[in-house]
C-alpha cells in the first residue's frame, strides 16, 4: 500500500508565506522526480516546481524567485516553500512522485491541499 501525505496548506494574506510538505511511503518503486502541481477552479492542473534525485530543479515562470522546492531523499519527502504569495496562487496543490524508468507510469499523487491567498 502506498501513502502520499501532504500538509501545510491554508489561508494566508497576500505577501505571506506557507510551506508545503509531502511524504511518500509504503510499497513504492524508487523515486526519481518529485514535484508540486496546482489546479485552480476551472483550470487544468499545471506544474509548479519539480526536483530530481540529484537536486536539479525547474519552476513555472509565475513562481520563479518566490517558491523554493527541496527534498529529503532518505525520507522520500518533498517540500515547497512559498513566499510573497499572491491571490493568483490560490489553488489546490498536489504532490507528485515519479519512479525511475518504465515505472514512471505508476506516478504517485497526493490528495491535494488547499492554498488560499486573500488580497
Amino acid at each position: 500500500q502506498v501513502q502520499v501525505v501532504e500538509s501545510g496548506g491554508g489561508l494566508v494574506q497576500a505577501g505571506g508565506s506557507l510551506r508545503l510538505s509531502c511524504k511518500v511511503s509504503g510499497s513504492i518503486f524508487s523515486i526519481n522526480t518529485m514535484g508540486w502541481y496546482c489546479q485552480a477552479p476551472g483550470k487544468q492542473r499545471q506544474l509548479v516546481a519539480r526536483i530530481a534525485t540529484g537536486g536539479s530543479t525547474n519552476y513555472a515562470d509565475s513562481v520563479k524567485g518566490r517558491f523554493t522546492i527541496s527534498r529529503d531523499n532518505a525520507k522520500n519527502t518533498v517540500y515547497l516553500q512559498m513566499n510573497s504569495l499572491k491571490p493568483e496562487d490560490t489553488a489546490v496543490y498536489y504532490c507528485n512522485a515519479e519512479p525511475f524508468g518504465s515505472y514512471a507510469a505508476y506516478a504517485y499523487w497526493g490528495q491535494g491541499t488547499q492554498v488560499t491567498v486573500s488580497s
